[in-house]
């Protein structure tokens, strides 16, 4: 696994602001916080308090920058960058690029017309392109670095990154088009000088030549992590972000990206450096343009190609890449429901019942009551979003064993059949303007059954099966800190 080193040991400067996130929800007159992803519990001291008196917290000594700090790590807030920053005039730009010299022309098009990045150094990695002299003659006024072999978008990367004397390098593939600020909106976020990452919201380029699959890819591709600035971080709503297009902290990636991966290599960097102790952020405001697969064939092939990225993050992450994160007490719970009676319905109430009491004695304050109408609602909420992970892996990461199951049982055949249904109505819903309720759940059925094959291609031929085991979530409450 490739090394990155330790963030420094420096605070955020004064000016950063953190404001809390939408959802954090405040306690127990302000001394307790709610939120964050996964959720999280904190239990803010007497200074805290007094320091985050309203929503808005302003960095201005050391004790203001730790409680940011850990705001920011929690998640249960969002960052309002301000400080010394790089500027564009720190920044290089590194494309990986095999035999896509249009892409390149267009690309560099792009940063030509953007004055923040129409005079930012450029690095053109030839990956091993069969017709070299045709790729350069695209990336006129850059600088082009060639493998002779192709060792991969991983390597190819880090030979810019090598090659780059910056303090920032950004990372667009040659199938991207940046929109005009997209660099002057991720830059102020490296005036954090823990941040090691932070990427854009990759959208859809429009299609030259659209087909069957262009409105479903385009309302909720792979790439697009959404509209909402979150926190990066294994186990989070927002696990990781695409290496399609990044903006990094020189000093923070070490030797890079891992070439031993072929696919999920972001995953993995954005793991490694979290691991180590660096931010990873994710900011919507600024935008690249990706040009996304047209054709069925080829949009399904790249999805069995993502599933295949499951084994090696397992060898080297372990169950951070699990398929599905439940906690004991929710699957407790669920399994007497699913059997059905009212037996098993009484078992399962009774089994939230217990988590309930034992959430509400470890929520409970120095010298207040258990909580617990919260435990409850936490319980509740918690196992809803188990039994939606566990509906989703039966449509998706575990199909095999969902469709063998409804071979040999008529109430299975039923059971994944209502999932199936309901999966797609619920992923539909947010888009319904943008693409027909038909296309799109035939479309998410055949991205879930080819990425949920290249998941099991890839956990089988490794011989490692823990891309296929379930995890547990984090506590929510975790000890209070000192």
């Amino acid at each position: 696994m490739t090394a990155v080193p330790p963030p420094p040991d420096a605070r955020l400067p004064d000016g950063y602001a953190v404001r809390l996130a939408p959802g954090t929800r405040r306690r127990e007159d302000g001394a307790v916080l709610l939120g964050g992803s996964p959720l999280r519990l904190l239990r803010l001291s007497s200074r805290a308090r007094t320091l985050l008196a309203g929503d808005r917290l302003t960095v201005t000594d050391a004790s203001s920058a730790a409680l940011a700090g850990r705001l920011l790590d929690t998640g249960v807030a969002t960052p309002e960058p301000a400080g010394p920053a790089p500027g564009p005039a720190d920044v290089t730009v590194v494309v990986p690029v095999r035999d896509r010299a249009d892409g390149v022309a267009r690309l560099l098009a792009a940063l030509r017309a953007d004055p923040v990045t129409a005079g930012v150094r450029v690095l053109v990695v030839d990956d091993g392109s069969a017709d070299p002299a045709a790729l350069a003659a695209a990336a006129t006024g850059a600088e082009v670095l060639r493998h002779e072999r192709s060792r991969g978008p991983a390597a190819a990367r880090d030979t810019g990154l090598r090659a780059a004397t910056t303090a920032a390098v950004a990372f667009l593939d040659s199938d991207c088009v940046p929109e005009p600020g997209w660099l002057a909106a991720l830059l102020p976020h490296l005036a954090d000088p823990r941040l090691a990452l932070v990427a854009p919201r990759v959208t859809a380029l429009p299609s030259t030549a659209p087909g069957w699959v262009t409105p479903y890819e385009t309302a909720v591709s792979a790439l697009d992590m959404g509209p909402a600035p979150a926190r990066v971080a294994p186990l989070s709503g927002l696990s990781y972000v695409p290496s399609a297009a990044l903006l990094a902290r020189r000093a923070a990636l070490g030797e890079g990206f891992d070439p031993g991966m072929r696919v999920a290599e972001d995953v993995d960097l954005v793991w490694r450096l979290t691991a180590a102790g660096w931010r990873v952020r994710y900011e919507p405001a600024a935008r690249v343009a990706h040009d996304h697969p047209s054709t069925t064939g080829s949009w399904l092939r790249r999805r069995a190609v993502y599933g295949t990225g499951a084994a090696p993050l397992a060898a080297r992450h372990g169950s951070l890449v699990a398929p599905v994160v439940v906690s004991p007490w929710t699957a407790a719970a669920l399994v007497p429901a699913v059997a059905g009676g009212r037996p098993g319905r009484v078992l399962a109430a009774g089994v939230l019942g217990a988590a309930t009491v034992r959430l509400a004695r470890r929520l409970a304050g120095p010298g207040r009551p258990a909580p617990y109408g919260l435990a409850a609602a936490l319980v509740v909420r918690g196992s809803a979003a188990g039994a939606r992970t566990l509906a989703r892996a039966a449509t998706r990461h575990h199909w095999p064993l969902a469709a063998a199951a409804a071979l040999v049982s008529r109430r299975a055949r039923r059971g994944l059949a209502v999932l199936a249904v309901a999966d797609a109505v619920l992923g539909w819903l947010p888009h319904r303007g943008r693409v027909g309720l038909l296309r799109f759940a035939a479309a998410r059925r055949l991205e879930d059954l080819a990425y949920g094959a290249g998941l099991w291609a890839g956990a089988l031929r490794a011989r490692d099966a823990r891309a296929l085991l379930p995890a547990r979530p984090p506590d929510v409450a975790p000890p209070r800190p000192r």
